[in-house]
C-alpha cells in the first residue's frame, strides 16, 4: 500500500498540536497562598491534586523579617485563598490583601480558636510559633480543611478524606513526642528565639531562656553572660541554634557554658520538605540535649 506522506504528517501534526493543548491549557487546580512552609505543606496535604500552593516566605528566610516581593502582590490578586499562621507573624497580611484588590480571595488565620501564649513586647497578640506543636498542627489543618471546603464545595469529599488521613499521622508524631519526652532526664533548655513555647507546654518541658528576644537583634554581653549562668545551673548540656540566623551568639554561650550547639529548625529546609519528617528531625535533636 502506498502512503500518502502529507496526509500522515497532517495526522501527526494534529495529534501533536492536540496533546501541546492538553499541556498548555488553564491549570484548574485552586490557587492557594500560604505564608510559611510548614503550612503550605498542610495545604498539599489536604488539597492532593486540586490545589497549586505558593510558598510566600522564602525557604532558608525569616518570616519576622521578610518583605513582600511585587511579583507575590500580583499573585494574590489571583488566588482563591490564603492562609496565614496569624498572631502577627505575617506582618504584612494587611498590605498584601489590600494590593491584591481581590474580592474573591478567602483569607484563614489559622490561630483563631487556640490557646495562646503571651508574647513579648513585640508580640502583642501572643507568641506566633504555634505550628511547632503537633496539636496545634491539628488545628490549623482543620482550619485550613474547612477553608478549602468553602473555596470548593466541589473537592469537599477529597479534603475530608486527606485530612482524616494526615490528622492520624499528626496524631501518631503527638503520640512519638510524648513517649520520648516522658524520658528525659533533663526538663530546660535554651532557644535561640522563642519559638518553642508551645512545644515546651504541651510536652512536659520549660523553654528556661532564649539568645535573640526579638528578631535580629543580637544579645548584650550582659544577656549572654547571664544566659551562660543559666545553662550552668540548669545542667543543659546544649544551645538551640536555627539555621535560619547566625549561630554565632549560640557557639559563644555554649562555650562558655561547656554546653554543645545543636540546630533545631522551625521551618525546614526545601525541596523535600515535610512537617513530619521536619518535627521528628528536631525531637531527634531535643532528645539529644535532654534525654
Amino acid at each position: 500500500m502506498k502512503l500518502r506522506w502529507p496526509i500522515v504528517l497532517l495526522v501527526l501534526s494534529a495529534a501533536a498540536a492536540c496533546g501541546r493543548a492538553r499541556q498548555e491549557g488553564p491549570d484548574e487546580r485552586l490557587t492557594v497562598m500560604a505564608s510559611i512552609l510548614p503550612l503550605a505543606d498542610f495545604v498539599r496535604q489536604i488539597g492532593g491534586e486540586r490545589v497549586r500552593v505558593e510558598v510566600l516566605v522564602e525557604p532558608g528566610a525569616s518570616p519576622h523579617t521578610f518583605e513582600l516581593a511585587p511579583s507575590q502582590l500580583r499573585a494574590a490578586s489571583k488566588a482563591r485563598l490564603l492562609v496565614l499562621n496569624g498572631l502577627g507573624l505575617e506582618y504584612w497580611a494587611e498590605r498584601l490583601i489590600s494590593a491584591a484588590g481581590n474580592p474573591r480571595l478567602i483569607v484563614v488565620d489559622t490561630s483563631e480558636g487556640l490557646p495562646i501564649i503571651a508574647g513579648d513586647a513585640d508580640e502583642p497578640g501572643g507568641n506566633p510559633h504555634i505550628w511547632l506543636s503537633p496539636r496545634n498542627a491539628m488545628h490549623q489543618v482543620r482550619k485550613i480543611r474547612d477553608a478549602l471546603m468553602r473555596c470548593d464545595p466541589g473537592g469537599a469529599p477529597t479534603y475530608e478524606a486527606n485530612s482524616a488521613r494526615y490528622l492520624d499521622l499528626l496524631e501518631s508524631l503527638d503520640r512519638e513526642i510524648a513517649r520520648a519526652a516522658a524520658g528525659f532526664t533533663h526538663r530546660e533548655f535554651v532557644a535561640f528565639h522563642a519559638a518553642w513555647a508551645y512545644f515546651a507546654r504541651d510536652y512536659g518541658l520549660k523553654e528556661a531562656a532564649v539568645i535573640e528576644r526579638r528578631p535580629g537583634q543580637e544579645p548584650s554581653p550582659e544577656d549572654i553572660a547571664a544566659i551562660v549562668r543559666l545553662v550552668r545551673s540548669s545542667g543543659a548540656r546544649a544551645v538551640f541554634a536555627e539555621p535560619q540566623f547566625s549561630a554565632k551568639a549560640a557557639e559563644a554561650i555554649a562555650e562558655e557554658a561547656g554546653a554543645r550547639v545543636l540546630f533545631l529548625n522551625p521551618l525546614g529546609i526545601p525541596p523535600d520538605y515535610g512537617y513530619l519528617d521536619t518535627m521528628r528531625y528536631n525531637l531527634r535533636q531535643i532528645a539529644e540535649a535532654l534525654r
